[in-house]
């Protein structure tokens, strides 16, 4: 097929592209080069072919990028790609052993912060129709481009976009923004993400922080906040909030069918992580499903007193701990908040704040689906063999492009599961890069067939 020749040939092109990409920073969480980063992307559609504009809500909300191409002959199907612009924040700057916007490539590698979260991705997107368009002067599909800048700060505004923009979104399937490479190079199709509830508990006990030998009479915080916390879970990860698994959707025997034939290399994820075993100690099928379906609670931060080097005798006056908590199907983040609350009422902790800080649904497509074997028979192909994945351990907005779009959607990329995305000296692989360029051609190419 011409236009994985046309890959091939000017992976040059889309080096030196993604490298202009990473340059640029997009920092969400801190409105760094947010503007910037969204003209950047509207002008490498533009510059590939693709009728591209600039979507708002409002003022302070980061715009989308919106791209849209027509095909001549197959006027019936739509393939939606969605990606985002923004990236995590760069730090710690000091643990990066280039600087984190230098798009520095090191022979198979190209590093830097976004490099394969998200801007990457979006390259192997823009460079497939770029393929069709420069070989063929049509694409076999409709295309569309839905590129948001607030992903990494929880997609706070995505779903008033898909809302406002609904018939302008409308398609048959979407790929998603990003997708996994195992350790031995296979892909991960995945077919699902789970949801997502982040919340903020505090206590704050007393005006200032006071001298340590004073907790005798004043209450520490942290101490509240720690007996708090421990409610929550019990030490093989079970949640013990009344009611949190009421709602769970079970796995379909077609779900469990496919997570028993996904391979997990158990000593490779560890040795990667430096631990020696699970939590639960979990094993096999255990810790395939609870990757795919567990619903988690997890510390992500404990804030509270002194923290730097050395000691310091004080008692803190308040302390406050950030919480996400991974919800699979059918779990209602709002519901899951309401009986969060009434856990540490009925417990005796009524004095503790919540603050939300967001929360999304978990998303599935069913594995029956069309294009599913589409996506899967098109990584087949590029990569030689991939891993069809019930739903991923991570969360995006998935759930809101399947209710609002009523569109399945799927996640197949070129992220090597050990890029360090998040971390320092993030990097994206050169080899996967093409490999999934050619992947996306030959999905629109079979889309285009259906």
């Amino acid at each position: 097929m011409k236009p994985l020749k046309h890959v091939d040939s000017n992976m040059n092109n889309l080096i030196s592209d993604l490298q202009t990409l990473i340059r640029q920073p997009s920092v969400s969480a801190k409105n760094e080069g947010i503007e910037e980063c969204a003209k950047l992307v509207q002008k490498m559609l533009t510059k590939a072919g693709i009728k591209s504009e600039i979507l708002r809500l409002k003022k302070g909300v980061a715009p989308i990028v919106y791209g849209e191409l027509k095909s001549k002959k197959n006027n019936s199907q739509t393939l939606l790609f969605y990606n985002h612009y923004d990236v995590q924040p760069a730090e710690p700057f000091e643990l990066w052993d280039d600087p984190p916007f230098s798009g520095k490539l090191k022979g198979n590698k190209i590093f830097g912060r976004g490099s394969a979260d998200d801007k990457g991705e979006l390259i192997t997107r823009i460079k497939a129709v770029e393929a069709f368009l420069k070989t063929t002067g049509d694409v076999p599909c409709n295309i569309k481009f839905v590129i948001e800048g607030e992903e990494e700060t929880g997609s706070a505004h995505i779903d008033q976009y898909l809302k406002k923009y609904k018939k302008k979104f409308a398609c048959d399937g979407v790929i998603w923004e990003f997708g996994y490479v195992d350790s031995k190079n296979r892909p991960i199709v995945g077919l699902g993400m789970k949801g997502l509830l982040f919340v903020e508990l505090f206590v704050k006990e007393s005006i200032r922080d006071a001298h340590s030998s004073l907790a005798v009479l004043i209450k520490n915080p942290a101490w509240r906040l720690i007996e708090a916390v421990k409610t929550l879970r019990d030490s093989n990860g079970k949640i013990l909030i009344k009611d949190w698994y009421a709602d769970v959707q079970p796995f379909s025997k077609k779900d469990l069918e496919i997570i028993s034939r996904e391979p997990f290399d158990e000593n490779s994820f560890k040795k990667e992580f430096g631990i020696k075993s699970f939590v639960a100690n979990k094993k096999g099928l255990e810790a395939k499903k609870a990757l795919v379906g567990g619903a988690t609670c997890n510390i992500a931060g404990f804030v509270s007193g002194y923290t730097g080097e050395g000691a310091k005798t004080v008692l803190p006056g308040n302390a406050l701990v950030k919480i996400d908590f991974r919800l699979v199907p059918k779990m209602d983040p709002k519901k899951q908040v309401e009986r969060l609350k009434k856990h540490l009422k009925s417990k005796g902790f009524s004095d503790i704040g919540i603050k939300v800080y967001h929360g999304e649904a978990a998303a599935r497509t069913n594995p029956s689906d069309p294009f599913v074997s589409q996506v899967k028979e098109a990584a087949d192909e590029s990569y030689g063999t991939s891993i069809l994945n019930v739903s991923n351990a991570g969360t995006g907005p998935m759930y809101s492009f399947v209710e609002n779009l009523k569109a399945p959607c799927i996640s197949i990329g070129s992220t090597y599961m050990f890029s360090r995305i998040h971390s320092p000296n993030e990097f994206a692989r050169v080899d996967l890069l093409k490999k999934t360029t050619k992947c996306i051609c030959l999905i629109i190419d079979k889309f285009g067939k259906t």
